[in-house]
């Protein structure tokens, strides 16, 4: 195992701040694997999961069972780390521009596209490698260096620098209280699908683009947007296999679970041939995907205290009630309602909303929204 530390930009005289990232095997060596926590910086399950990944892989590096390179981050955002307001961790958005950490990642398609049209034939591998190659210049020079000149754009890029040439991308967040789901894309599910069996997700939302750059499709969505480009004229493998894993809620950080977690992640990494060894488990079925544009949001219209009537995990169906709202001065209660038939898989976990927090989403079979498919 090898610590490299990577020096931010400093944002304020006589203060840097640093990105630390763990190698397991060698550069070059067989399929990659890159694995990041907590890049929302307060969603804390994933930074246990990477401590108990961290364990598992040094002793397989030891006992020589590195069949490629993983790469663990196992705090990607040191920026949002550091950000408290009385009190209470601020880890989603950057107190100084008010972006969100895991928006705005680098859309490299169509310089990519340009870089390596004129080159691409009909070896599959041959185009692989080109483009990878073209990403790692696209992302290099002294252009991308000087555009991040400041903490978070100089972050943003380091994490994509680390995962441009990544078979697998893993991205491991939480949710406020919800089940395990990933988010991933459409056109890489069905290889997906084991490491959503492996972990037990409960719901798996697909896109082929959601808007606003996320860490995820910024890595894979290059590969099916070149394909698009391409036409047919040339075979372009959908090389990168990224998801984001929603690790349940926001207080499940536990031993138990980050120990089952880890040990699933490990075996979808064996069944990609990035570790060797045999698989803890048989790999379950996953569970049915439903498309990011058919999960529906419940918003509070008002200001009030909240009071679940459905558990998380239950089918409903629309009109189903699902919040009583009230509102402790008056004593009026308005009942927000199921907005179509699905799982209800995630809520906020505050007890008293101000007016417009979303309070629950149901995972809906049929796409309904369209535009930017996700939420600030």
């Amino acid at each position: 195992m090898e610590q490299i530390n990577i020096t931010l930009p400093s944002p304020a005289a006589g203060t840097t701040r640093s990105l630390s990232y763990l190698r397991f095997g060698r550069p070059g060596q067989g399929p990659k694997a890159y694995i990041q926590a907590s890049l929302h910086a307060d969603e804390l399950p994933g930074m246990l999961v990477a401590h108990h990944l961290r364990a598992l892989l040094a002793d397989l590096e030891h006992q020589r069972k590195m069949l490629g390179e993983v790469i663990l981050v196992p705090a990607a955002n040191p920026v949002g780390l550091a950000q408290t307001l009385l009190g209470t961790s601020q880890g989603r958005f950057d107190l100084r521009t008010g972006q969100n950490f895991n928006r705005m990642f680098h859309d490299l398609s169509n310089d990519v596209w340009q870089r390596v049209q004129p080159e691409l034939g009909q070896d599959a591998q041959a185009n692989q490698l080109l483009i990878r190659a073209a990403i790692s210049a696209s992302l290099s020079g002294s252009q991308r260096d000087q555009a991040a000149s400041d903490e978070l754009s100089a972050q943003r890029l380091a994490l994509m620098r680390l995962a441009a040439d990544a078979d697998v991308v893993l991205d491991l967040h939480c949710d406020c209280e919800s089940l395990l789901h990933i988010y991933t894309g459409t056109p890489i599910w069905e290889r997906v699908a084991p490491l959503a069996g492996l972990l037990g997700a409960h719901v798996a939302l697909l896109e082929t683009e959601s808007g606003d750059d996320p860490f995820d499709e910024a890595c894979s969505r290059i590969w099916w947007d070149i394909a698009a480009l391409a036409d047919g004229a040339y075979p372009i493998p959908l090389a990168c296999l990224a998801v984001t894993i929603e690790l349940r809620g926001y207080s499940d950080v536990n031993h138990a679970t980050a120990a089952h977690d880890a040990a699933a992640i490990l075996d979808y990494l064996r069944l990609q041939g990035i570790v060797a060894g045999p698989l803890s488990q048989q790999v379950p079925p996953a569970c049915e995907p439903t498309p990011l544009a058919g999960c529906m949001p419940v918003a509070a219209p008002s200001a009030g205290l909240v009071v679940y009537l459905r558990e998380l995990g239950e089918s409903v169906r629309a009109g189903d009630p699902l919040i009583d709202l009230i509102d402790p001065v008056s004593g009026s209660v308005q009942q927000l309602l199921a907005p179509v038939d699905g799982c209800c898989f995630s809520r906020e976990n505050r007890r008293y909303v101000a007016p417009g927090t979303r309070l629950s989403k149901v995972a809906g079979k049929h796409a309904l929204r369209s535009g930017s498919l996700l939420w600030a």
